[in-house]
């Protein structure tokens, strides 16, 4: 087990630069999962953690040791890539210990290990198998097992559930994590997915255009979000913005249509007047209310125990909420949880807090 020091990390190719000043710090044991859009430099992050792109400055350091100037086999790191990346002419045994034999670990050692990361992952019966002969979720254990027998520093994720089924996904993710809390091995994750970050990580980095938008724990982020990026990209459905502006000395928000929410955890900074963006969560919207919003209604998905609405309101600003059940149609108003209200700068994007 390790710590993990990222400071002030760049990357340009050419003139386009992709990373602007990554810092991280990462305790020994610790999940952290990169999320972002695709583009916005989190995998190239991970490559240069793992030695296999060069940053254009800054340092990435390993208990404090400073490995930026090593080649990745020098760095006691082990990643897990998208695409499993077997020998197909090796069983699952010998995939799992090529990295031991070309280390020249004696055989009895080797064997050893092989066998407890294929127990840990439930692949014991599959040792003997060519990877053909797997699934995709065996196939992913066999990468991950890998990874666990070389008991290396620093575990790297590079995306390792994208190619998997949607059920499968779920089951992996929780063998993901159980197994990382197991092993309390160092680990950085990527991914795209909202879901797989908020469920694996101990914190995220939500990335944004080559910038760490924020970094925190999934609650954090979620209840918190530094900016409406971050609060477009964490929760789903994705949260409402509706333009308004500041009013009675910034204890509540006047709606472009007129509507007015007061804010129940004190004032906003700015004159009334100012350009606002209220974000609320469509799991903080609920039919009907003195405050509701008349609201017209475009389409319903029914999920059993809750009903995702889509409409927009009368300026045609679009609205989505999600309610418990099915919910009448006729008539319909959505009405906010005033305590759950974001505020954000109508220009910057930025949250504001209230003084």
């Amino acid at each position: 087990m390790a710590s993990l020091d990222i400071q002030g990390v760049t990357k340009a190719f050419g003139a386009t630069r992709v990373l602007h000043g990554i810092d991280l710090a990462i305790q020994d044991g610790e999940m952290v999962v990169i999320v972002g859009a695709s583009g916005c430099g989190k995998s190239t992050l991970l490559r240069i953690v793992a030695g296999l792109e060069t940053a254009s400055t800054g340092a990435v350091l390993i208990d404090k040791v400073d490995v930026t100037p090593l080649e990745p086999a020098d760095r006691d790191i082990a990643m897990v890539f998208q695409t499993y990346a077997l020998y197909p002419h090796m069983t699952v045994f010998d995939n799992m210990a090529y990295g031991l034999k070309i280390r020249r670990l004696p055989k009895a050692e080797i064997a050893a290990r092989v066998k407890e990361a294929a127990e840990l992952l439930s692949i014991g019966q599959l040792l003997e198998r060519k990877p053909r002969q797997l699934s995709g979720g065996q196939r992913q254990r066999v990468a991950m097992g890998r990874a666990i027998v070389r008991h290396p520093k620093l575990f790297l994720f590079d995306e390792p559930l994208s190619n998997l089924d949607a059920k499968l996904r779920v089951q992996m993710r929780a063998e993901i994590r159980r197994l990382q809390k197991r092993l309390r091995v160092t680990s950085l994750f990527v991914t795209h997915d909202q879901v797989e970050a908020m469920t694996l990580g101990d914190r995220l980095v939500v990335m944004h255009e080559g910038r760490a938008a924020q970094i925190g724990t999934p609650m954090e982020v979620w209840a918190r979000p530094a900016d409406t990026y971050v609060a477009s990209f964490i929760g789903s459905p994705a949260m409402n913005f509706l333009p308004a502006t500041l009013a009675e000395g910034g204890h509540a928000a006047r709606l472009a249509g007129g509507a007015l929410w007061r804010f129940t955890d004190g004032a906003r900074p700015g004159g009334d007047g100012a350009a606002i963006t209220i974000g609320i969560r469509p799991e903080h919207l609920l039919p009907g209310g003195v405050d509701g919003l008349p609201v017209t209604l475009e389409l319903a998905e029914p999920l059993g125990s809750e009903t995702v609405l889509h409409a927009h309101l009368d300026d045609g600003t679009p609205i989505t909420a999600r309610v418990p059940g099915a919910t009448a149609t006729e008539g319909l108003s959505l009405a906010p949880d005033l305590a759950a209200l974001h505020v954000f700068d109508a220009t910057t994007g930025k949250r504001i807090d209230a003084t």
